[in-house]
This record gives C-alpha cells, structure tokens and sequence, in this order.
C-alpha cells in the first residue's frame, strides 16, 4: 500500500495498556508474573520508556465480576487503584505519560481534579485521565449512591464532570505564586483558585487548592463508540480509543470522529484516534501465526469458553462439554443475571439471533464451543514477524485509520519487551516514530497544546 504519495509522512503515537481484569492476559504461563506487584508495573513502565512510548494506560475495575453469583476467577482479579500505582510509576520514570482510568458517576468533580493536578505535579507534566462512566446497577453497589444512570443520563453527568473539572484546574492561571523571599510575599494574587460551579448534576464552590500544573490540565481520553461518545470526545476529549481492528472499519471511525471536529470549533489536529491492539510476533510471518494460534488456545481454556458462551445464553451451561456441540436450548430471553459486571453482554444485542449465527457458523466450520470462542473473540490485531507488523501499523497510520496504537501485551509484565526490542527500531527506520522524546510533557509527546486558562474563564464568565 502506498499511502505517502501526497502526503507527508504521519508520526507514529505507541502506547502501552497494562493489562489485567481480562482473560486476554494468560497469567497462567510460566513466564507471566505479578499483576498488583509494584515490581511488575515498573519493569512494564521501563519498558515503554525504553521504547519512546508516549505514555502507559491503566484500565479500571470498580467490582469484581461474578458469574452465577461467584467472582469470575478466570479474569485476572481485581485493579490496585490506579492513582496509587501512577504516582510511584512518576518516581521511576523520566518522560513517560501515565494515563489513568477514573469514573466520571461515581466520583466528584473536586477530588478528582485535585489528585490528577497532584499527578501531573509529581511527574513534570504527564498525567492524562481516560473519563470513563459506569453502566450498570452492580457496580453501583460498591458506592454510597448505588444503582446507575441511563446513558444519556451517565454522558450528561460526564460531561458537567469533565467541565467542572476543568474550572477547578484553570482557577489557578499559572502566574499567581512569587515566593519572593526578600519581600515575604508568596502569592500574587489573593483570589487564586476561587471556584463558582452552579449545574445540573454539580453545585459547588470554594477554593482549588493545588496550584496550576506543568500541562494546565491533565491530558483527557475517552473511550466511548456510541453516538454519544464520539460526540462527547469531539467536543471535549484529546484523545479517543478505538476498538476497530481492520483497515475499513478504522478508517470509517476515523473520518466520522474527525468531521465532528470542526462543529465544536476544533481542528483535525486536536483530536488523535489511537485503537487498541494485541499483537504476536515471530522470527517469520508462519512462526508467528503458528503462536498466534496457541496463544489463543492459552487465553480461551474450556473452562472460560463455557463461561463466555453464558454471557449470550444467560442460563448455566457447565453441564456442557466445551469440546462438544453448542447448547442445542436457546438463549434465556431474561435480564443477564448470570454474567454480571461485564461489558461483554452489551454486546449481543439479540441473543436468540447471535445463537442462530454461532450454530450455523460451527455446523458449517465443525466447531466445538471452545473452538467457536476462540474463533469469535480472541483475534491478534497484528501478528507476524516484526518486519511485516512494522509495515501494517504504519500502513493503517498513513491510510487514516488511526493516529497510532495502545499496545496490549498478552504477558505482564515483560509481554512488551520483544515489541520495544524489535519493532519500534523499524518504525524508527522509517521516519515515522521518534528516536528521542523531544518534550517534557505528555502535551508534547502527543503534539497537543497548553490549554489557556484565561480563555476557559472567559468562556465560563460569559
């Protein structure tokens, strides 16, 4: 594919998802360590730094899943908090964004502002805050609030919370400490960090009381697909994940959330689109496709094919063999109450219909339940030998299909290390990804500006 003809070449934005809360990471192999062991973030963390990432993802898991009323144990259980584990990565690395998932329902506006200033203060200048809402009621045990918001309820909520957030950040300007010792005055000005915040969902005011960070304001992700999600990124967010995986689906994702841009007064530039992806490499395309395929017989044990395979028929299915035949008993058309907690049964929108489909796809390929599984949910966005994955990323980046990729190893925490060893020095070959960080901030490392506080204000004031 040669998409450079008329056009400068992209620069290339690589960055790294600690995984876990997902049967995607095979913590059991040999070679898998700790997920909560600080020892394991930071081999992970150097690792990306070694490689010039821009920066490292945290997820989020608020619950425990369970499934048939048991925590479901062929997840890597758990998340340490995500705030914890970003302020001592900030002690053990130099220049690497640490960017933290943190929920927008089920937290304040104050708190939450205050520890991601603290953040960006502790690390020169490279936090970024992935604004998340929850879905369901289950997770919502676990607050004081309980229970959870329809989805246009939860985006609205978002998107005060988010807009809160940002008054509280720029009330302080960046200009208002003096610290002059001669004279004894600290600070210019006596108003610094006055907030009025008056909304629907919010109604606060007082006094922020961490002055103004490296980067003004943390840099902000989002993570949403839906139509309210890609609008909510268009107007407010730096950067949105993506889970499209093929060229035409990515480029259509691309330009849909790229023309929303110019309504919200923003240009293309302000908004990167960076996909998630696993990846398998292998000293040639056929090792690394023969891998492929064992590392997602390792993710998809029979055990976590039965368990899948409840998400869409919401009944008890471990009577079954996971090396036989699909339930030949159709999908409990009732609310999911076997699987809870997981995302995952948003996805089948009409179990009956996705049963149909399965059956006709395993009759037609021989297929076991586990086989089906496999072939249905645990695919390697990018697989073969480091030449070859080098060429594909850089093909979707220059084709529009994403501004660049959240890498997520199948091993914590050394499933980077070939990547960063292997890849990215071909990447570099190519021109397209840097050598060197050539900034400070994770603003800089993303090509995004300092936001103006005085602007924000006037826009407030007005």
């Amino acid at each position: 594919m040669n998409t450079t003809q008329d056009k400068p070449l992209k620069r290339i934005h690589l960055a790294a998802h600690f995984p876990g809360v997902n049967n995607t990471t095979v913590w059991s192999a040999p070679e898998a360590g700790s997920h909560i062991e600080f020892s394991s973030f930071a081999h992970f963390a150097r690792t990306a730094e070694r490689a010039r990432f821009d920066f490292l993802f945290l997820a989020e898991g608020l619950r425990l899943r369970e499934q048939g009323g048991h925590i479901y144990d062929l997840d890597v259980v758990g998340r340490p908090d995500t705030f914890t584990v970003l302020a001592a990565l900030a002690a053990v690395t130099e220049h690497l964004g640490l960017t933290g998932t943190i929920n927008s329902t089920f937290n304040e506006p104050y708190e939450v502002a205050r520890q991601f200033a603290s953040l960006d203060h502790l690390s020169g200048g490279r936090a970024a805050w992935n604004v998340v809402t929850s879905w369901d009621a289950f997770t919502g045990e676990n607050f004081r609030r309980g229970g959870f918001l329809p989805q246009d309820e939860r985006y609205s909520r978002a998107r005060e919370f988010l807009a809160t957030a940002n008054e509280l950040f720029d009330s302080w300007h960046g200009d208002e400490i003096v610290a002059d010792q001669e004279t004894g005055t600290f600070l210019r000005d006596a108003g610094a960090g006055a907030f009025v915040h008056q909304g629907r969902h919010f109604d606060i005011q007082g006094r922020f009381n961490v002055p103004r960070s490296p980067q003004g304001r943390p840099v902000v992700f989002q993570a949403g697909d839906s139509e309210e999600g890609r609008e909510f990124a268009a107007a407010d967010a730096d950067a949105i994940f993506s889970r499209y995986a093929t060229l035409e689906e990515g480029r259509a994702f691309y330009t849909d959330v790229k023309r929303r841009l110019a309504r919200h007064g923003r240009t293309r530039d302000q908004l990167l689109i960076l996909p998630a992806a696993t990846f398998v490499l292998g000293d040639t395309d056929a090792e690394a496709e023969e891998l492929s395929r064992e590392v997602r017989r390792r993710q998809v044990s029979g055990a976590t094919a039965i368990k899948h395979l409840e998400f869409v028929w919401n009944r008890d299915l471990s009577a079954y063999d996971p090396d036989g035949p699909l339930p030949d008993i159709d999908p409990d058309p009732g609310e999911h109450t076997v699987a809870r907690g997981r995302a995952q049964v948003r996805m089948y929108r009409d179990p009956p219909a996705t049963a149909r489909e399965w059956r006709e796809r395993a009759a037609a390929n021989k297929w076991s339940i586990r086989d089906l599984v496999i072939e249905t949910g645990n695919r390697q966005a990018f697989v073969g030998s480091p030449a070859t994955v080098a060429a594909t990323i850089n093909d979707f980046v220059q084709a529009d299909a994403a501004d660049g990729f959240i890498l997520v190893p199948h091993i914590t925490p050394g499933g980077l290390d070939t990547f960063a060893d292997t890849v990215v020095p071909l990447l570099q070959e190519r021109g397209v990804f840097r050598t060197e960080y050539e900034g400070t901030t994770l603003r800089d490392h993303l090509g995004l500006t300092r936001p103006d506080a005085e602007a924000t204000a006037d826009r407030v004031a007005s």
